[in-house]
């Protein structure tokens, strides 16, 4: 199954006002990136976050939410968003906001 574009689009969107935001395809997944720090992207049809230690253990006690792993060894400090969880815009920011909230705290590459 291929990226959902139409989630894609929906998070170009929303961070089309951010500088230093990249997009790129990698992994079956299109990813975006702020200052070369991966922040969010799209995995089949989910969204996949990436929320730091703290946030990202929190998050997988949230509906819809669950560990991102497409290789059988999970993805640490990710999480995936089922369509349910961001199935309106303000749900897709929120979660695009707390991924920013860590990514903004790494070094620029």
């Amino acid at each position: 199954m291929a990226a959902d574009e139409s989630l894609a689009a929906r998070i170009r969107d929303a961070l089309d006002r951010k500088k230093g935001v990249e997009e790129k395809k990698m992994f079956g997944c299109v990813c975006f990136f702020i200052d070369g720090n991966v922040l969010v992207g799209v995995w089949k049809d989910r969204l996949i976050a990436r929320l730091g230690p703290a946030e990202g253990e929190a998050a997988l006690r949230e509906p819809h939410v669950r560990v991102f792993d497409i290789t059988g060894k999970p993805m640490r400090n990710w999480v995936a968003v089922e369509p349910e969880g961001v199935e309106d815009d303000d749900q897709l920011k929120a979660w695009i906001d707390r991924a920013i909230d860590f990514v903004q705290t790494l070094p620029k590459k």
